[in-house]
């Protein structure tokens, strides 16, 4: 049934691309905005067939962590979720991608449109002055920038990889920095064709101020995302281990004699389930780095396949086709 509800998924989210972006068209060229407005509908479009089809939902938190004014938010980047669900709780955000996306049909051409920035990353010096030009021009219209500082999706597990190119662009902007840690990873991996039931969380973390030095700016983004990523991962799985617990129990009968009392929680999520160590004090802890490494293999991904990007920039929303 996974397996069937992840096909559909993958069809409904090209499917979309085509039906809105064919409809939207003539809206693009009738407002200066057209173009972020209908990508906006189209993450209205995947966020009902995320949930009505693979079960997919979120939640935002944090939302009190966003100052007024401009602003650089800093993404951890599990999935093509994190490109299609920020659109729904910012100001039509500005994402930061690789060129290679406005090649795309029809989504390219509303990554365009839509004001997205693409970076070169032949450009060096160059193009890093003219992203950080273009965000300026957006911050003018009232919108966040959103950028993903490993430049690519990672699995749940997968050491932080933090490219300086977001420190160079935090310093030139020189705006305040919100990190977003998330866990969209245990819905939609970032690589693998399997998509899983389940609530996804986005946490909006404390603002870093603008000012920092490169070394004290990058050590405290990449702890603040990652522990708040961390901290969303054994949220989660917890969740988990209390549902199955709870199944358990009452296929062993319960206290409810066959399961007759009161009906407790269902599995919502039947993704691998990350292998368990024991610590010092011999409680069981999940083992995030072999739960990687497992996942990874399953997916028959070698860890070369995780190219980085100095720029920064995501893999969009229109890479889900690509996993």
């Amino acid at each position: 049934m996974t397996f069937i509800r992840s096909l559909f998924l993958m069809l409904w989210l090209w499917g979309s691309v085509l039906i809105v972006g064919t409809l939207g068209a003539p809206y693009v060229f009738m407002s200066p905005l057209g173009g972020a407005r209908v990508m906006e509908v189209w993450a209205k479009v995947m966020r009902f067939g995320a949930k009505w089809i693979a079960g997919i939902t979120y939640e935002v938190r944090g939302l009190e962590h966003l100052p007024d004014g401009p602003i650089m938010i800093a993404a951890k980047h599990q999935s093509v979720l994190d490109t299609i669900i920020p659109t729904l709780f910012t100001n039509m955000p500005v994402y930061v991608l690789k060129q290679e996306l406005l090649n795309l049909p029809i989504f390219g051409w509303y990554c365009r449109k839509a004001g997205l920035i693409a970076i070169d990353r032949s450009g060096h010096m160059s193009a890093l002055k003219a992203m950080v030009a273009q965000a300026k021009e957006r911050f003018e219209q009232g919108r966040p920038l959103i950028i993903f500082p490993e430049g690519t999706r990672q699995m749940i597990g997968a050491d932080p990889d933090y490219k300086p190119g977001v420190a160079a662009i935090y310093m030139l902007l020189g705006v305040p920095c919100v990190p977003l840690a998330l866990n969209t990873g245990t819905s939609w991996p970032a690589k693998g064709f399997m998509r899983y039931p389940g609530k996804v969380v986005f946490e909006f973390l404390p603002v870093i101020p603008p000012g920092l030095k490169r070394g004290p700016f990058m050590e405290m983004l990449e702890s603040r995302i990652e522990e708040g990523s961390q901290a969303l991962l054994d949220e989660h799985y917890e969740k988990i281990s209390l549902q199955e617990a709870s199944r358990k129990k009452q296929n062993d009968g319960g206290d409810g004699g066959g399961g007759g009392g009161g009906a407790g929680p269902v599995q919502s999520n039947d993704a691998p389930k990350p292998p368990a160590k024991q610590d010092q004090g011999g409680e069981a802890e999940f083992d995030w780095k072999a739960y990687g490494d497992r996942a990874r293999e399953s997916n028959g991904i070698r860890d070369g396949d995780f190219d980085g990007f100095d720029g920064g920039g995501g893999d969009g929303g229109g890479g889900g086709g690509g996993d």
